[in-house]
Parts: C-alpha cells; structure tokens; sequence
C-alpha cells in the first residue's frame, strides 16, 4: 500500500514537471540588445504564447532569421526547442497596429501602415540592437513565448 501511494505521488510529480516543461521555459540572455532591461546573463522565466495572444510591449523570446535577415528555417514546431539560439526583443507594433518609421523601409512598406497578420515589429531596448529595423517584419509563428520576469540577476549586474 505505502509503494503504491509512493509510486503515484513520483509519477504525478513527474506528470506535473513534463506539463510545466511545456507551457514554461528559462531562457538566457545573451548579448547586450535589450540592455538595460535586461543584461547578458540574466535568465528569464518564459510563458509559451500562442500568436494570437501576442501584444505591444510584451518582451518575446522567438526564433532568430537566418542569413541575411531571411526567414529561412522552419517555423517552431510541437516538440524539443533545446539546442536552439533564441533572441530577446520588445513587441512594439502587433496586426494592425501602425508599422513604425523606424522599420518602414526594411517592412517594406510605408510608416502607419497595418501591420498585416501573423507579422509582428520587434525592437530590442538597447542602442546596438538588431531588430525589425533591420528585418522588417518578424513572423508571429516563430515565436516561443513571452518573458514573465527576471529569475536570477546578472553577475555583472550592480548589487
């Protein structure tokens, strides 16, 4: 009886750890792009996010572009997202918000603009960020999900 009670109470545990690895993953940051919100080192507790519930001014983790800015790979899929690259930046135009002046040329299309569906407009909160200013849009599907808050403090930050 008490194995029994044992082995149940280690596979619902194991149960609840394989669901939460699926809806929550932490995520490093690297590179200074969204300095100072966030510095290179701090790790972060990230929700995954359908692309329909994606809003301006929400901090996303999401599939960087291959060469040259291209969208070339596949988009996120169901299953491992471990051994991936992943890039911290800040929604700042989401379907049907106006396009920015600041990604208007790289969007191709003119400031004020809707911008069209499953796209998005990401801009990092540092100087020298790479961002949509450069890409253009970014496609919503490429996006693992939203940064909840800050786990640990960056050894380099102050304090």
């Amino acid at each position: 009886m008490v194995f029994r009670t044992a082995a149940v109470a280690v596979l619902a545990g194991v149960t609840l750890a394989v669901l939460a690895r699926r809806r929550w993953l932490v995520v490093t940051v690297r590179g200074p792009s969204m300095e100072p919100t966030y510095v290179p080192g701090d790790r972060v507790l990230v929700r995954r996010a359908e692309p329909a519930r994606l809003r301006r001014g929400q901090v996303v983790v999401f599939q960087p572009p291959g060469v040259e800015g291209a969208w070339d790979r596949q988009p996120l899929v169901a299953g491992s997202v471990t051994d991936r690259h992943w890039y911290i930046k800040r929604i700042v135009a989401a379907p049907s918000d106006p396009l920015p002046q600041e990604a208007a040329e790289a969007a191709g299309a003119p400031a004020g603009t809707p911008v069209p569906a499953g796209k998005l407009v990401l801009f990092g909160d540092g100087e020298r960020s790479v961002d949509s200013r450069r890409w253009g849009y970014v496609p919503s599907d490429r996006v693992l999900g939203v940064v909840v808050r800050r786990l640990a403090p960056s050894s380099s930050a102050p304090g």
